[in-house]
């Protein structure tokens, strides 16, 4: 890649980064295209992760009774209703060893190795298990690496998004296990309704507000 295309990719990046913001109001009548949530999906399969460990789920929620529901879990928050794709960032709601089992044999699956090979890792990521980190924490910080994914993702691909962890939790749960039982042994941990902002969303024309680069950004 030249210097020429390089300079013009950043700049695409920069920019589709100062054009995204937290959309207070999305357009219902507006839907995203499958191909692009499809493009989504994928840039959440790909997030990183702590050891590749990948312990979360992430449900995509178009069915409109249910995002209606999440709106009153939200307080009453319009963007899940309103929005056309609800994704909800989820981690496990324990770390198992037999999560570590189905990520050691998927590693050998991917990379054309025995399990046998990979035993040193699989007791390394298991006494990580038992060791003395909060795991609920640890889980819950890995979603938001996620989250940062998603959002990039969506503002390059001129989606709207609005992160939102104003919402009672274990309320978005019930819902969730009572839609689908493949639910089960997750919990929620932020939302991230997806669409396309609302002609008469005043927030969409305020200028972003951040503090300047040399107050932000220590170079050592």
């Amino acid at each position: 890649m030249d210097t020429m295309t390089t300079n013009k990719t950043a700049q695409q990046l920069l920019d589709a980064l100062k054009w995204r913001y937290a959309v207070k109001k999305f357009d219902p009548s507006r839907k995203v295209d499958n191909g692009l949530i499809e493009s989504l999906e994928q840039a959440l399969v790909l997030a990183a992760s702590s050891y590749g460990m990948q312990a979360w789920r992430f449900v995509v929620v178009t069915d409109q009774a249910v995002k209606t529901a999440i709106t009153e879990a939200a307080h009453g928050q319009t963007q899940p209703r309103d929005c056309s794709h609800l994704v909800v960032l989820c981690r496990n709601a324990e770390l198992t060893d037999e999560h570590i089992d189905r990520y050691v044999a998927r590693t050998a699956e991917v990379r054309h190795q025995s399990i046998d090979n990979l035993g040193a890792f699989s007791k390394m990521l298991k006494d990580f298990n038992h060791g003395p980190i909060d795991k609920a924490i640890w889980m819950g910080n890995q979603v938001y690496i996620a989250l940062g994914y998603l959002l990039t993702a969506a503002a390059l691909l001129e989606v709207d998004g609005c992160p939102m962890e104003g919402f009672d939790r274990d309320k978005c749960d019930e819902i969730l296990a009572k839609a689908s039982p493949a639910y089960k042994g997750y919990k929620s941990m932020v939302l991230c309704p997806l669409g396309y902002r609302a002609a008469d969303d005043k927030y969409a024309s305020l200028a972003k507000v951040r503090f300047e680069q040399d107050q932000v950004i220590l170079k050592v």
